[in-house]
């Protein structure tokens, strides 16, 4: 039965109002939905960057219910975008949103604390190359830091055992 339907495509003129619902259903906390708009505006306009980056926090949003295979999602959408500084600050937003939906799901918090470490890194590297004006990326940081405070995650592992637990720990 589902290959009777079909998807039907959007027109590129209908791409502004399109990406509006898609941050509308965001922020109405449906993220699935905008998902499914920004892949519609996508199929229409392939490499739309907006598209994109919608797209990234529209999937990044559901890392809390659903980390694999959403994570490597978000990741191959971070590499359509054109922009460096862009490609860097979506990796740490990727990664950011990843460490804190593996802090919620109960995850040892000595690797939680390595995944904000690298999510500051990354924003580090952004903010080499951020446009000026823009502090994004330090903001991001800054968010990161206080997380860390708050839950009091400090090191504790060796990287070995981070590695592992990406390769064989609950959630994989």
């Amino acid at each position: 039965m589902s290959n009777f339907f079909s998807y039907k495509s959007i027109s590129r003129e209908s791409i502004p109002d399109a990406l509006e619902k898609a941050a509308r259903y965001r922020l109405l906390g449906e993220p699935e939905e905008a998902e499914s708009v920004c892949l519609d505006i996508l199929q229409a306009d392939p490499g739309n960057q907006e598209a994109l980056v919608s797209l990234i926090l529209a999937v990044s949003d559901q890392f809390r219910k659903e980390r694999r295979p959403r994570v490597e999602l978000a990741q191959e959408c971070v590499a359509q975008l054109d922009d460096e500084y862009a490609r860097r600050y979506y990796t740490a937003v990727v990664s950011e949103r990843d460490a804190l939906a593996y802090l919620d799901r109960g995850n040892v918090p000595a690797l939680a604390y390595l995944r904000f470490v690298a999510a500051m890194e990354q924003y580090g590297q952004a903010d080499e190359v951020r446009p000026p004006g823009d502090d994004s990326a330090k903001l991001r940081w800054n968010a990161c830091v206080r997380v860390i405070r708050r839950r009091q995650l400090k090191p504790g592992v060796e990287k070995e055992s981070y590695e592992a637990a990406e390769l064989g720990g609950k959630e994989a």
